[in-house]
C-alpha cells in the first residue's frame, strides 16, 4: 500500500478531479458533492488538528485551526506542500503516530480508514484517541457501491497494476463501528463522521 502511494502522488488529485483515467467515469453528482465535502471541513470548528495520511494536501488545506498534515508519503507531502501551504507536513506512519499524548484537539483522516483491515483500525483508533479526544473520519460512501468491501485493482498512468483493499461506509455504520459519533455528512459519495 505505501509503495502504491508513493507512486500515485502526482496523479492522485485525478481522482477528486476527473482528470485522467477518471475523466470517462460516470459519477452522478460528483461535482456538487465534492463541493458539499469541502464546506463540511470548512465549517469544522478550528482545532489544533492533525491530519492523518494528509496525502496531496486535497482537504488538508480546507481544515480550520492550526493543521498538521502527516504522510508516509515523500512524494505526496511535496504535492501538499504546493496545496496546503499553511500547513506543518510531517513525514511518519498513520499506524504509529510520532506526537505525544494529546498534542492535537483532533485527528482528521480522509480515504485512510477505509484501507485497513481490523488489527490496522484498531491500531488507528488506539493512536488516534491518544494524540486527540475528536475524530472525523471521511471516507466512501456504500451508496454507490454493491459490496461494502472489495479488493481493487488499480492502474496507474504508467501502467503498473496495484491491488488495494477498501471498504465503504454509511455514515451510522461508521458512526457506530468508531463507538458513536455525529453524521458530519452522507451521500452518493462520500460520508464524514465526527467522533468525540
Amino acid at each position: 500500500m505505501k509503495a502504491y502511494y508513493e507512486a500515485r502522488a502526482h496523479e492522485y488529485d485525478d481522482w477528486w478531479l476527473g482528470r485522467g483515467r477518471f475523466a470517462e467515469r460516470n459519477r452522478p453528482g460528483w461535482d456538487d458533492e465534492l463541493t458539499a465535502l469541502r464546506r463540511t471541513v470548512e465549517s469544522l470548528p478550528p482545532a489544533r488538528t492533525i491530519d492523518v495520511a494528509c496525502g496531496t494536501g486535497f482537504l488538508t488545506r480546507h481544515l480550520p485551526g492550526e493543521i498538521t498534515g502527516l504522510d508516509q508519503s515523500p512524494s505526496m507531502l511535496e504535492v501538499a506542500a504546493e496545496q496546503a501551504s499553511d500547513a506543518e507536513l510531517v513525514l511518519g506512519d498513520g499506524l504509529s503516530l510520532p506526537f505525544a499524548d494529546g498534542s492535537f484537539e483532533r485527528v482528521f483522516t480522509s480515504h485512510f480508514y477505509g484501507h485497513l483491515d481490523d488489527e490496522d483500525r484498531t491500531t488507528f483508533l488506539a493512536e488516534a484517541r491518544r494524540v486527540a479526544p475528536e475524530l472525523v473520519i471521511a471516507d466512501a460512501s456504500l451508496a454507490h457501491s454493491p459490496v461494502a468491501e472489495e479488493y481493487q485493482e488499480r492502474i496507474l498512468d504508467d501502467g503498473s497494476r496495484w491491488e488495494v483493499y477498501k471498504r465503504f461506509f454509511t455514515g451510522e455504520g461508521l458512526a457506530a463501528e468508531l463507538g458513536g459519533g455525529r453524521v458530519l455528512h452522507e451521500g452518493r459519495w462520500f460520508v464524514v463522521v465526527a467522533s468525540p
